[in-house]
């Protein structure tokens, strides 16, 4: 009896593992997050009310799709990743799971994440989905090697899922998706470039080319963060001026706007790791307390 039920302890045990492994190769907070603005998109579609099942279909299909492109990164890198501390323990990279295991899940997941989004909401939605992640894992991933531009590039399908929710609500790609997708394509740029910033040398050591200098974190570098988070101010104001928003996610997104530039001037001014973690963590909390006070003022019907 003693021995069965070490048995089931060690099987529990290896299952627990397993699913640990697979939430780092979907890097689960961050696919999350995107998805997370992706359900936003959608509900701030005009005639769109919430509703249980369509949200999770979105969000199982937007987390498969994202999951299918943070793998393939995942074995691409899997010798780059190694060598950082920050993604050393990273299932492929620490030989936990295979390149095959890898590749399997990757095909499966991306291909379910498509075809959910296309059943169940509409193919353009589907086919940005598949842009995206063919986008970031086979463009993105081996240019962040070669040029700096890989972030500009990147933030294309980092800012997609907002258009691909608009998309899946409306079937459009209408003025208020780009809107949402400008909002969420300028805010990369500081919240990148504050992470380089501060794994500078990390990225460093795994040949990545992420900041805008080739120095480095210079002066160059964070002006470059002041002038983005300087433009997020007008784009911020679109969902005002095209009226899918109020005077109150006005005034927030105004705020919020104003905060990240003055953090980003802060970097400017004192150009140190510090700095740049405030700019990280600031950016973290400005995506969204931005979606959620214009989702408000949709609900309040303002």
């Amino acid at each position: 009896m003693e021995s069965q039920e070490r048995v089931q302890h060690s099987a529990s045990f290896v299952v627990v593992d397993k699913l640990k492994d697979y939430m780092l190769l979907i890097k689960f907070t961050l696919s999350f997050t995107v998805v997370f603005s992706s359900v936003i998109s959608y509900l701030l579609a005009p005639n769109i009310t919430f509703n249980l099942v369509s949200v999770l279909l979105l969000l199982i299909g937007g987390m498969l799709i994202t999951g299918s492109a943070n793998a393939i990164n995942q074995i691409a890198e899997k010798d780059t990743d190694a060598l950082m501390k920050r993604t050393a323990k990273r299932p492929v990279a620490n030989g936990k799971m295979s390149v095959g295991e890898a590749s399997v899940f990757a095909a499966v997941t991306g291909a379910a994440g498509v075809y959910i989004i296309g059943e169940w909401f509409n193919w353009t939605a589907a086919m940005l989905g598949l842009f995206s992640l063919f986008l970031y894992g086979f463009v993105y991933t081996p240019l962040k090697k070669v040029h700096s531009i890989s972030v500009l590039v990147g933030a294309i399908p980092g800012a997609l899922p907002c258009l691909i929710g608009w998309v899946a609500a409306t079937e459009e790609m209408s003025v208020g998706g780009w809107a949402l997708f400008g909002i969420q394509f300028l805010w990369q740029f500081p919240h990148f470039w504050a992470i380089a910033w501060v794994a500078h040398n990390d990225y460093t050591r795994a040949g990545f080319k992420l900041m805008p200098s080739d120095a480095g974190p210079t002066k160059y570098s964070a002006i470059q963060a002041v002038i983005y988070s300087l433009l997020m101010i007008p784009v911020g104001l679109i969902p005002y001026f095209i009226q899918m928003s109020g005077m109150v996610s006005l005034i927030i997104v105004l705020l919020a706007n104003l905060f990240m530039v003055w953090q980003s001037i802060r970097l400017y001014r004192e150009m140190n790791v510090q700095a740049a973690r405030r700019v990280m963590f600031s950016s973290y909390i400005y995506l969204p307390v931005v979606l959620l006070s214009l989702l408000a003022d949709k609900v309040a019907g303002v």
